[in-house]
């Protein structure tokens, strides 16, 4: 990715097994961002992150990596 003034903006590459914040964009998603945990990462800038379901049973999906985030600090940090 290319800026305006000509320099590659840095991209952050979360790790396999680390959990972030995922950000969605889907009118589904109520919570709006909610945390996952990073599985693999796939082509096309996608990772396949795991998050718990409705019914309480891990759901595992494909996302755009852009749509990751780091974690926010917490309180035990």
């Amino acid at each position: 990715m290319v800026r305006r003034n000509g320099m590659k903006k840095s991209r952050w590459l979360p790790e396999i097994g680390s959990v972030v914040t995922y950000i969605g964009r889907a009118s589904k998603l109520a919570r709006g961002a909610f945390n996952v945990r990073v599985v693999a990462e796939t082509s096309a800038d996608r990772m396949v992150v795991e998050a718990i379901g409705r019914s309480g049973s891990p759901v595992r999906f494909t996302v755009k990596r852009e749509n990751l985030a780091p974690l926010q600090p917490g309180l035990f940090d």
